[in-house]
């Protein structure tokens, strides 16, 4: 029977080289000379440190060109609210969202049932959905209607089988 799976992954590589990218185009741009502007990433999220709250705003902008000329999606960008920080500066916290959750997975599953298509369907598999059909084509019906939504994470769409 044909299936696939519905998964929200984020390249790791493609994000540490965009923020890497960044934090080379910070430390040579003269409208970030001596506002100790910095992008610090780990595992779950990117931390943005700057002198004033605009700096911080020029230093998203950055990251996320970097980010879209990478191909990654801003929709795996959670913000988290900008913090005064010691010394009279500021800082953001920027979580990295992969997976899917349950509550998205309810979402998506809801989603496919309402699409009406006869003999599809969709069950949730840890942090990602399993779609499954008799036909070919319903399943790539079902791709296009999730990949029109907006369901506020990146789907990438694997493991297709015939």
């Amino acid at each position: 029977m044909p299936s696939f799976d519905v998964v929200s992954e984020v390249d790791q590589q493609e994000i540490r080289n965009a923020v890497d990218q960044a934090s080379r185009e910070v430390a040579n741009r003269f409208d970030f000379k001596n506002t100790n502007s910095s992008l610090e990433l780990d595992d779950t999220s990117i931390t943005l440190r700057t002198s004033t709250e605009d700096r911080l705003n020029a230093l998203r902008q950055v990251l996320e060109e970097k980010l879209v000329k990478r191909k990654v999606s801003l929709k795996v960008l959670d913000h988290g609210k900008v913090e005064e920080a010691a010394g009279a500066t500021v800082r953001q916290e920027i979580g990295l969202v992969a997976g899917i959750s349950s509550e998205k997975a309810k979402e998506l599953n809801k989603f496919i049932k309402g699409l009406g298509v006869k003999g599809v369907q969709s069950q949730t598999q840890g942090d990602q959905l399993r779609v499954t059909s008799k036909k070919r084509d319903d399943l790539q019906t079902v791709m296009a209607a999730l990949r029109e939504g907006d369901f506020g994470i990146p789907l990438q769409f694997n493991n297709f089988r015939d």
